[in-house]
């Protein structure tokens, strides 16, 4: 049995190749006679490289298989595959050309090749015309690159990698370009290689010739780097997964069998596998455009490739989107891009949405009014215009808002007030949209607005101060420390005196109030004292004059007592909040401040804005400010409040939803046992018409004498069975 088994191992290769990887020594005769039958094969396929030698694609594989025994005797057979890859790639047939990669692959996952000379050979393979191999390699590359920096990155390979990817950018087959192009931005999304080199160099490729190449590097800066669905529904199913203790519990008690213990080896294994993920630190994604070197430069080439380009429109919303995000993210000043993209602001133009979100994104707080002003006046002109739908008006007002959310002085004040009009408007949509206006300038500039429509004076509304065009307000204080001036006070059960001037005057007190309620009532009595002050004035007043006064001279008198009151309010409001200001200096300067120091100042910052100084009335609910991002949504611009129209799918869902916990539709029986046998007369009812039709006839054709024989013997029968 020996020698059989001996004979027909060198025409059983897969035989073959399991004794040696088992036995390296024993076959090393065997194997030396395979390697030089498979050299001749290899002489005569280079004479012949067109043809395809399946015997040779055989041996090959079973080459690379079993290389890592003999390291010594196929040190140069890694060099033979690479150098016929290289010399006839293309005359090689496909399939031919498709078992070398793989015997490349399978030595480079045995270390008997460098990864560099693979990833150059297959860089140079993907300028064929074999689009299955051109997929495989670029799989491989990723693959490769992403094992490598696995557990550590290994940055000498990755600077030569780099720069050999970089080379092929500027190669000028379009099919390697393109490889090039899609393997470094799946690295990055992969957080392989997720660095600024990576990143500018897909930005030079935003230039390329190739349009495909282009539109690729576009698609890249405009895809954001937020997690994918997937990965947040696998942590829901995993949360929702059972604990290794309950599915222990569960296998105590149930009959043990070889499923069962099959099913919980795979949950303990699952349960720590859930633990090692959490144990991980998280991974932060920062976006691409933020690491562009020369943001300012990659904006002006791009405005200045759009104004001479020839590409198809959608090409050119996606340059124009790049563009904004650039100058929005980085507040670069690019003025030619606002003239530029106002001539295509009209309500008929296609995509005009995108286009009105791309001028909101380019706007920020550096850009200068005059420059804006223009484009927010075609905006109005074009679609805030009663001459349009409603739909196009309140788009264009939201657009307005969001530009102005972004560059508050590029409106003026007569403009805003014409726009806030349209609050009254019949249309919700468009009723919406101003109200939204007027909530954004109550919080950023009310005196813009007119009286009516500035809201209800708070303290942080009285607080706010407005920026004019490049100004910057510093403070050298955190807003709101004076709480937590306020809670040591509140323990010490009073307010804190210089030991150096306790005897001194009142005035030498730290006036700090400890809350909006204290300071309402403050005020009030303060009021009240300037009043009683201001009587006895009058009385003196009125006895040093012996005339009576006359109705005019009241209503004067009365005049001047108000604008005194309200003067004095200003004063005394003007003293609370320095005093603030002052206590929230001192708390800044005098201790550190912790997370949970930084949560209460949070607390009396959103406090502020309910809150009033002077009124002690029912306090309204603070209105809920969206969470403005780097970026803006188009969902924000074509948010319209209309009731959506449902499809079909949404109704059927509805009715689903409503029939759930209800009883049965239909004919309910009297009888207490469902499983009963049914009377004729409620076979009768699911029986076929035809069956019955005879029937139905019959009783139609009836006499009134038929009709009573019928109706006494029924009763009758009634009878009987009671």
């Amino acid at each position: 049995m020996g020698k059989r088994q001996n004979n027909q191992l060198p025409s059983n290769l897969p035989q073959l190749q399991n004794l040696i990887k088992r036995d390296p020594a024993s076959y090393k005769d065997e194997f030396l006679q395979q390697q030089k039958h498979y050299k001749s094969l290899l002489s005569l396929f280079e004479l012949h490289p067109n043809d395809r030698n399946k015997n040779l694609e055989v041996l090959v594989m079973f080459m690379s298989q079993v290389a890592h025994c003999y390291p010594d005797i196929m040190s140069e057979f890694a060099q033979e595959i690479m150098d016929l890859l290289k010399n006839h790639n293309a005359v090689l047939d496909p399939e031919m050309r498709m078992t070398f990669c793989r015997a490349l692959i399978l030595l480079r996952n045995k270390n008997l090749l460098l990864s560099t000379d693979l990833l150059s050979l297959f860089f140079q393979l993907l300028r064929s015309n074999d689009k299955a191999l051109r997929t495989f390699l670029e799989s491989h590359i990723i693959n490769d690159i992403k094992n490598i920096n696995a557990k550590s990155k290994n940055m000498k390979l990755n600077g030569t990698l780099q720069n050999f990817m970089f080379n092929v950018l500027n190669d000028s087959n379009s099919r390697a370009v393109k490889m090039s192009l899609n393997i470094m931005i799946d690295l990055y999304k992969k957080n392989v290689w997720n660095d600024a080199k990576t990143v500018n160099v897909i930005a030079s490729a935003c230039f390329s010739k190739i349009t495909k190449v282009m539109v690729a590097a576009l698609k890249f800066f405009l895809s954001t780097d937020e997690p994918d669905k997937d990965s947040s529904d696998d942590s829901d199913s995993e949360d929702e997964k059972p604990s290794a203790r309950e599915v222990m519990q569960a296998n105590k008690f149930n009959k043990k069998t070889r499923k069962r213990e099959k099913n919980l080896k795979k949950v303990k294994q699952q349960v720590a596998k859930v633990h090692k993920k959490k144990a991980k630190a998280p991974a932060y994604n920062f976006s691409a455009l933020h690491l562009v070197h020369d943001p300012q430069g990659l904006a002006e080439k791009l405005f200045k490739q759009l104004e001479s380009t020839h590409e198809r429109f959608e090409v050119k919303l996606m340059t124009l989107d790049v563009i904004s995000r650039l100058v929005g993210l980085h507040q670069l000043i690019l003025l030619n891009f606002y003239p530029y993209i106002q001539r295509f602001l009209q309500p008929h133009q296609k995509e005009v949405t995108k286009l009105l979100l791309f001028v909101a994104q380019a706007c920020h707080e550096l850009v200068p009014p005059d420059v804006l002003e223009p484009v927010l006046r075609t905006m109005v002109n074009n679609f805030v215009t009663e001459r349009n739908s409603s739909d196009c008006m309140a788009i264009g007002l939201n657009a307005i808002r969001e530009m102005c959310s972004r560059c508050p002085l590029a409106i003026n004040e007569d403009l805003l007030r014409d726009l806030v009009q349209y609050k009254n408007y019949k249309d919700k949509s468009v009723c919406m949209a101003a109200r939204s206006l007027i909530h954004l300038y109550r919080s950023s500039m009310p005196e813009m607005l007119h009286k009516k429509d500035r809201g209800k004076p708070t303290e942080a509304s009285i607080q706010l101060k407005v920026k004019q065009f490049g100004e910057i307000d510093n403070v050298d204080y955190v807003p709101g420390a004076e709480a937590l001036l306020k809670e040591e006070t509140k323990d010490d059960s009073a307010f804190h005196i210089d030991e150096s001037n306790s005897e001194s005057d009142d005035d030498e007190w730290v006036d700090v109030p400890q809350s909006d309620d204290e300071i309402e009532s403050n005020l009030e009595e303060s009021e009240d004292d300037d009043d009683s002050d201001g009587s006895g004035e009058e009385s003196e007043d009125e006895a040093e004059n012996d005339e009576p006064a006359t109705g005019d001279d009241a209503e004067q008198k009365n005049e001047k007592m108000a604008n005194k009151k309200k003067v004095k309010g200003k004063q005394k409001k003007a003293e609370i909040l320095e005093s603030k200001k002052k206590s929230a200096a001192e708390v800044s300067l005098g201790k550190f401040l912790t997370d949970d120091d930084f949560k209460k100042i949070e607390a009396v910052q959103a406090s502020k804005q309910i809150h009033s100084l002077n009124t002690r009335g029912v306090k309204r609910k603070a209105e809920e400010d969206a969470q403005r991002g780097e970026l803006i949504k188009l969902g924000d611009i074509e948010n319209i409040y209309k009731k959506k129209k449902h499809s079909k799918i949404d109704r059927i869902a509805s009715v689903r939803k409503g029939q759930e916990g209800r009883e049965k539709f239909g004919y309910k029986g009297g009888r207490q046992n469902p499983f009963a046998s049914t009377t004729n007369r409620e076979k009768k009812k699911t029986k076929n018409f035809m069956m019955i039709r005879h029937k139905a006839r019959s009783k139609v054709k009836r006499s009134f004498k038929s009709k009573q024989i019928a109706l006494r013997n029924y009763l009758i029968k009634q009878k009987k069975m009671r």
